[in-house]
């Protein structure tokens, strides 16, 4: 059964950084418990009033209802959604109108859909018991929106998608952009995932912000003996957070984002404010970080 509340995150400045414990970082930052058999987890933060979690079936279909803390009749009422799919084949069905969502793929719902549904493709005699087996896991996040755009399908490959790094800097990578500026219309999502190539750990490099928005990491596919080190915070007060597979990272506009794995892995970015445009970034030289 899913929660009939969201927990809520609320927003933070730099000077909060340097007194914080490794706790207080991860329980401010990192959502650990993102994916749960049988029920759709969502966290509300304040930055930029992003709500992000999963949705997983495990064999039963979820309803994404409306809730109090987003103050509306129904989930998107003023609200905009963006949906990947980390797991096996699944489907959403948006007020009547089923989609298939392999592995990878992206699903954008607008302003106004009342009836969102997720279940799994497979039979549910093909799950494993309490864990889902390989059944569906909807990765969800939501941002206010002000009009409402099309809904929207794109599956892996379609997208715009871009080579990105070097295999000398560990950083070779495939970058799939779904929901963006010149891709899928939306009032302020920007979406995508990105996939590391064998041999590469760092997923962006140099560290960067977005001064004009809250950008969002899912990391997926990480080995369960491995771990991402994220780096967060300002570019002369950086901490790190460990992060497993299927943990998410809130990062505000003012805090710079990297990380680091100790196996190649892929993530899902999102982000919400201002600004749509993909690459309005201040970069931070690794030369400056301390």
């Amino acid at each position: 059964m899913s929660e009939t509340y969201i927990p809520q995150r609320y927003a933070t400045n730099p000077a909060q950084i340097p007194g914080m414990t490794t706790a207080q970082l991860r329980d401010t930052y990192l959502i650990e418990d993102v994916f749960v058999p049988g029920e759709i987890r969502l966290t509300y933060t304040h930055h930029d009033r992003v709500v992000l979690g999963g949705a997983v079936p495990a064999g039963d279909e979820l309803v994404l209802t409306g809730y109090p803390e987003i103050r509306s009749d129904y989930f998107l009422e003023h609200r905009e959604l963006g949906v990947i799919n980390v797991g096996g084949t699944g489907a959403v069905i948006a007020d009547g109108e089923t989609y298939e969502l392999v592995k990878g793929a992206c699903l954008y719902l607008g302003r106004g859909v009342k009836d969102v549904r997720f279940l799994d493709a497979s039979a549910p005699s093909s799950l494993s018991a309490g864990d889902g087996g390989d059944g569906a896991q909807f990765y969800l996040f939501s941002a206010p929106a002000h009009t409402s755009y099309p809904t929207q399908l794109v599956r892996p490959g379609e997208g715009n998608v871009r080579e990105l790094g070097d295999q000398l800097t560990s950083n070779r990578r495939t970058l799939n952009q779904y929901i963006h500026e010149n891709g899928i219309r939306s009032c302020q999502i920007v979406m995508g995932v990105t996939e590391l190539h064998p041999g590469s750990m760092w997923n962006t490099m140099p560290a960067h912000t977005h001064d004009r928005r809250t950008e969002c990491y899912l990391y997926f596919d990480v080995p369960e003996d491995a771990r991402v080190i994220h780096l967060l915070g300002e570019r002369e007060e950086t901490r790190h957070l460990v992060v497993a597979d299927r943990q998410a990272i809130i990062s505000p506009s003012w805090s710079l984002h990297s990380g680091v794995g100790t196996a190649a892995y892929s993530f899902v970015w999102a982000m919400a404010g201002e600004n749509q445009a993909f690459d309005d970034m201040d970069a931070a030289p690794v030369t400056d970080l301390k």
